[in-house]
């Protein structure tokens, strides 16, 4: 039984509200203090060898994104959590309250240097609406904060006060700590016309690691999903273009619910596939290892 035979296909009605800047992010972005969003998403795996062939039906539709050179850029995140793994059973579990802490970095991990911008965010879900509030500041800084839980030397008020307290909270009261990365290749595309509000991006190599926290380490990263998969999202304010639904059956794309946090938990049997019923294990792709640089 394949790494993806216990995940349940969604159809496009069950989107997820979920989160993705209103303006372009990626590589080169440098975020203001805090930002706040909420979006539609649904997510498909392609086979790599399509990737070009879907590539050029956006291009043909879409704009790449300006923030995104050629080729996409990278992306990690150290991902936090409890001892006993408290945000991982309530996204397993489907609770309609949940929501988890994560450090993100955009750019080369081994080029992370202490006053490298990194974003603290909170992905929060009620019901079936997913927010993600984020704070950029200074690596240095925000590993000072979550790790060494050292109060936040950063001159916030309003909003961005009352999300450092919640975190300084969360860190305190949970007892939060790393638990996983998770890194890939991002290529972003963005909407035009009448389909402003529509993004799309491909993450290429979806990896992880269970230590060795810090963004530039150079420590061996395992494949999360086979290689020979890409992770496509499709991301929009309201609905997603009838157009893009077509395009992702015209490839024969597979509609999936997949958490990269939970494959990276489930990757290095931190926990069980399921708290009910038999457990599976991912199979050989997860032993696949790679190298951060």
């Amino acid at each position: 039984m394949g790494w993806l035979s216990r995940r349940r296909g969604v159809t496009h009605d069950e989107m997820e509200a979920e989160d993705a800047p209103t303006q372009p992010t990626g590589y080169a972005e440098t975020a203001s203090r805090l930002h706040a969003f909420n979006r539609y998403e649904i997510k498909y795996l392609i086979d790599e060898l399509k990737v070009a062939q879907l590539r050029e039906e956006l291009e043909a539709r879409m704009e790449a994104d300006p923030y995104s050179p050629l080729g996409g850029y990278p992306v990690t995140s150290v991902y936090y959590d409890t001892p006993d793994l408290r945000f991982y059973w309530e996204k397993i579990e489907g609770l309609r309250f949940r929501r988890k802490l994560r450090m993100r970095l955009y750019g080369q991990p081994a080029d992370c240097a202490e006053d490298t911008p990194v974003h603290v965010e909170i992905k929060q879900r009620v019901n079936r609406v997913t927010q993600k509030r984020r704070l950029s500041l200074p690596y240095q800084q925000a590993r000072r904060w979550l790790d060494q839980r050292e109060e936040l030397e950063l001159d916030v008020s309003g909003t961005s006060r009352g999300f450092v307290n919640e975190v300084t909270s969360l860190v305190g009261n949970l007892d939060l700590r790393p638990i996983v990365t998770t890194g890939y290749q991002r290529e972003a595309f963005i909407g035009r016309e009448a389909d402003l509000g529509l993004r799309v991006t491909i993450d290429h190599r979806v990896h992880g690691r269970d230590r060795d926290f810090h963004f530039a380490s150079r420590a061996e990263n395992r494949f999360l999903i086979p290689p020979k998969l890409a992770i496509v999202e499709l991301k929009a304010n309201e609905r997603v273009p009838y157009w893009a639904t077509d395009l992702t059956a015209r490839l024969d794309m597979s509609v999936v619910r997949i958490s990269k946090y939970c494959q990276s938990v489930e990757a290095f049997s931190l926990a069980p596939s399921s708290r009910y019923g038999a457990s599976e294990n991912v199979p050989a792709p997860s032993n696949d290892l790679i190298t951060s640089r």
